[in-house]
């Protein structure tokens, strides 16, 4: 699988990577688990990005592959301690949840720790900078990585302290190529692609997905109306990877699954490359007739 260097980081990521919150939302059972994981490894994945605020992710991933932890880089996030939507940037709270975390991962130190959508006036401050700054100080993490989208994440970069940023990007979302990744490419920063494949919402058809986090993308992609959206699932699916991970200044997209096929199913997806240029033209053009100002990064 191709590899990428990550910005200034010294990590050659694989452009595939895997994202470990629908394994903890849905409960997903260890042995598959550790299945999907080890499957993941031996195709070439190289990153596993999860979150401490994904109920079981952490621990599951640590119980299936922390006997390979050479084979992956791993990140995590932090700023909500008691869970998704009770944000606590407190340093103590932040210092407090990555050693949970590291312990939950059954590793010393991980690759990257990211502050999980933590808005611009919260940054301002510093005290959560610093607080990355202090976990990296003491060993707990190699690099410090902002996760989020808008305005806050262009203030990520702005403020010159992260060496990563991991942000929406997909087919239904493109207001980054624009506000934070030419930006982003310039200073050289590791840009982790999340949500690349825009929760595939619109295999629903003209009816909204039963998950309602999908129902931005939803209503977007019925206005946007793609062509290709329209034929075979594997090949829309196919068109909206190759999309994102055509995007100059994208290093690797996180793609989350319960179904240990589905890895090797991407895998080959990325073995014809860039998407051509004249359709990659005709969706960026697309965007531009349609969207507006309300279709902003979701998080």
């Amino acid at each position: 699988m191709e590899k990428r260097k990550l910005g200034k980081t010294d990590m050659q990521v694989s452009a595939l990577g895997f994202g470990g919150s629908e394994i903890g939302y849905q409960s997903v059972a260890a042995p598959t688990v550790k299945k999907m994981l080890n499957s993941a490894l031996d195709t070439g994945v190289n990153v596993i990005d999860t979150a401490e605020c994904y109920v079981s992710s952490e621990e599951l991933i640590g119980q299936a592959v922390a006997g390979r932890r050479k084979e992956y880089y791993l990140f995590t996030k932090c700023g909500h301690f008691a869970g998704w939507g009770q944000p606590d940037w407190r340093p103590p709270s932040l210092l407090k949840s990555i050693e949970r975390s590291l312990r939950r991962l059954k590793t010393d130190c991980v690759d990257l720790i990211q502050l999980h959508s933590c808005s611009e006036e919260e940054l301002k401050k510093g005290d959560v900078i610093e607080a990355l700054k202090r976990a990296r100080e003491r060993g707990h993490t190699r690099y410090i990585g902002y996760s989020g989208d808008g305005r806050d994440a262009l203030y990520a970069i702005e403020c010159g302290e992260f060496d990563t940023l991991q942000t929406s990007v997909s087919l239904a979302d493109q207001e980054a190529l624009e506000l934070t990744l030419p930006l982003a490419r310039e200073r050289n920063i590791g840009v982790i692609a999340k949500r690349p494949i825009a929760n595939a919402a619109w295999k629903s058809g003209d009816r909204k997905p039963a998950d309602s986090y999908a129902h931005p993308y939803w209503e977007r992609l019925q206005k946007l109306n793609y062509d290709f959206l329209h034929g075979e699932i594997s090949e829309s699916i196919a068109v909206a990877l190759r999309f994102t991970l055509s995007l100059p200044g994208v290093h690797t997209a996180i793609v989350g699954t319960t179904k240990p096929e589905r890895i090797q199913e991407n895998a080959a997806i990325l073995e014809a490359g860039p998407l051509p240029k004249d359709l990659f033209e005709k969706i960026r053009s697309r965007w531009s007739e349609v969207a507006n100002d309300t279709w902003v990064g979701q998080t």
